[in-house]
């Protein structure tokens, strides 16, 4: 076994690694970039070293300088967590080539899997089946489109690299394929420097339900499925293990298949076989296709370690420091059922846009396993994916493992920033999903009602004026004057208003407050209020904002006066940047006649691109900002004519 590891990666994986490896003794060795000197990784290592700037191409891509950090300290081994370098054939050459160890499989098996096209024609001289669609190298607009004919309509446009979602296009009809292809190519181009697609049929009822792999560069086996057909636009939101209605015929044709594809190329270390599965008519053995391998260890991975009491980090370290695999086949089984929901800093109203933020609170309920790479006072950067945690829980059936995710999503604190919580838990508690009715279109589906905003009643104003106010600790000497009782008002902001309150302390340990045209009467009794006859629930605050810990976490702005009315002056003809980002495009020009909806500049942040769009139709005056510049939340990038100035 290795004594000392390199941990090539940032954030919760990381320090999930480090969880396992110091456990078994090993000594680990973090990297850090300028936005992470302080992060809970770089704390929990045994030693760290800086790698670089804030960017992943000055820092956690830079595999050249990684490698001489491992050298330096002593490293024998690399562990690439997932993400960055993890699935860079070059890196692992590099790697090997230094002396050291990847934990991980070779670069010859994840170039194999690398390109989805060449990917899937091994998996059919494996016996691996795949769906119906083009893979070809020849990438001419008119062939791809009389293939598609051939296929038949709903077909996918596919970017033959990467993943994610990105270069991947829905074409319902002919019509359309032409501007789904140019569209796909393009974002293909910038996300992975290769603009050729493939084109498969479109499974209309379509669950994506991937297997676990682990090999020692020989054999393999299974650790059976993850059910992640709970997708919003192409990313996994809750995955859970197993699938629900799983027959086992068709759970052991999956697994088959599975072991297959890994040992076609030689395969060492955790994978997933990822499956598109046709759920219209019932899980069949018939009815599931390859769709890529992903030849490292995948975020989901907790589910898989719950059912199975397999941590899949030992197996990693034990199988790349030579040992054979830790269980054949017939040692593996599956106890109870296991559910994670990725939690993340996005502003779900904006549509879900991701958000930046110092995290004021952070908690999570006792039963809950919370994987995660951030702390209470650390900040959430535009640098990298909006992860705050991954929250995981296990029970010994679906209905009990479900029933403990709802109530894990409703413990769970966050302060400081806005999350995806309460769409989370809305999912958790949708009636199809709670029956297992599953499918990659269910978000797509009920997207309103699952987004739909928490409702904020008079008490829970009331609480948050309270902590704004300074009166949830009144003692007997405050709160009074000598001939009446004390009468306060506060504006909040929530809901998209502002809405004044106002508040008569009657004692210490009662309060009534007016919201509105409701009155709401605040009680203490036992050193614990309650609001509107319901106990008062947690509360947070972190500069103007003051969350109350209900409903998945309800926001209200303390709104100051002065400061609205300096405000009120600003210029609402400008388009400005809604995070720190990259400016990565801008089609704006200075005279040029735009309508409402056209895009003006396009905003680089947490490995995502934003299309900032015109609100209103008009005339370009301003171009502020040009490709390449670093801008922060609120940079003026493009202005409008005033509206009267146009018309003039």
């Amino acid at each position: 076994m290795f004594d000392t590891i390199l941990i090539a990666n940032r954030g919760e994986i990381a320090c999930r690694v480090m969880e396992t490896a110091q456990a078994m003794g090993v000594r680990c060795v973090a990297v850090y970039s300028d936005a992470d000197r302080a992060a809970k990784h770089v704390q929990m290592a045994d030693l760290a070293v800086h790698i670089g700037g804030s960017a992943p191409a000055e820092s956690y891509l830079k595999g050249d300088v990684i490698i001489q950090a491992a050298l330096e300290t002593g490293a024998q081994a690399i562990h690439p967590g997932y993400g960055f370098l993890s699935e860079n054939p070059d890196f692992v050459e590099a790697v090997e080539k230094a002396g050291l160890t990847f934990i991980g499989p070779s670069a010859s098996a994840i170039r194999a899997m690398g390109l989805k096209d060449a990917a899937k024609a091994l998996m059919v001289e494996a016996g691996v089946p795949v769906v119906p669609g083009y893979h070809g190298a020849d990438q001419d607009d008119a062939l791809l489109a009389a293939e598609a004919g051939k296929i038949g309509y709903p077909v996918l446009i596919k970017a033959v690299a990467g993943g994610g979602g990105k270069g991947m296009r829905l074409v319902e009809e002919a019509g359309g394929f032409q501007a789904a292809l140019e569209s796909a190519r393009s974002e293909a181009k910038t996300a992975f420097g290769n603009s050729d697609v493939l084109v498969e049929k479109f499974v209309t009822k379509p669950r994506h339900i991937e297997v676990q792999v682990f090999g020692d560069g020989t054999k393999a086996v299974h650790l059976f499925e993850r059910d992640c057909s709970l997708q919003r636009r192409h990313q996994k939101v809750i995955e859970e293990a197993p699938a629900p209605d799983m027959p086992q015929d068709v759970r052991d044709a999956m697994g088959q298949a599975a072991v297959r594809a890994a040992e076609a190329i030689g395969y060492a270390g955790a994978g997933t076989v990822e499956f598109i599965v046709d759920g219209s008519g019932g899980l069949r053995a018939d009815g599931f296709f390859f769709m890529e391998m992903n030849t490292r260890l995948q975020v989901e991975h907790p589910v898989t370690e719950l059912i199975t009491g397999v941590d899949l980090v030992e197996w990693q370290l034990r199988v790349a420091a030579g040992e054979s695999l830790p269980k054949q086949q017939g040692e593996l089984s599956i106890s109870g059922h296991a559910f994670e929901a990725r939690l993340y800093a996005e502003d779900v109203p904006k549509g879900f846009l991701p958000a930046t933020g110092t995290l004021t609170h952070l908690q999570f309920t006792p039963q809950t396993r919370a994987d995660s790479g951030v702390r209470a006072g650390d900040t959430i950067s535009p640098f990298y994916d909006p992860m705050i945690a991954k929250v995981i829980v296990h029970g010994p059936n679906r209905d009990v493992a479900l029933s403990r995710l709802r109530a894990a999503l409703s413990g769970c604190q966050v302060g400081g920033t806005v999350t995806n919580l309460a769409f989370l838990g809305a999912l958790a508690g949708h009636e199809g999903f709670g029956k297992g009715e599953v499918d990659t279109g269910l978000i797509a589906r009920d997207i309103d009602a699952l987004t739909a905003a928490p409702e904020i009643a008079p008490r829970h104003a009331a609480l948050a004026g309270m902590a704004a106010l300074g009166l949830l600790d009144t003692q007997a000497e405050t709160g009074f004057t000598l001939w009446r009782a004390l009468r306060r008002q506060i504006m909040l902001g929530w809901g998209g208003e502002e809405h004044l309150l106002k508040v008569r302390v009657i004692s210490p340990d009662e309060q009534h407050w007016t919201v509105g045209e409701h009155e709401v009467q605040a009680l203490r009794r036992g050193g614990r209020w309650t609001i509107g006859g319901m106990p008062a629930a947690d509360v947070a605050i972190a500069g103007a904002t003051v969350t109350v810990f209900e409903g998945y976490g309800m926001a209200f702005d303390v709104i100051d006066p002065l400061s609205r009315a300096a405000g009120a002056q600003g210029d609402g003809n400008l388009i400005e940047a809604p995070m720190p980002g990259l400016v990565r495009a801008v089609d704006a020009k200075v005279g040029q006649a735009v309508a409402k909806g056209d895009r003006l500049a396009v905003l680089e942040a947490m490995k995502m691109e934003h299309s900032l769009l015109a609100a209103r139709d008009g005339i370009v005056a301003e171009v502020l900002a040009t490709a390449g510049d670093q801008v922060e939340a609120g940079a003026a990038l493009v202005r409008l004519e005033a509206e009267e100035e146009a018309a003039a």
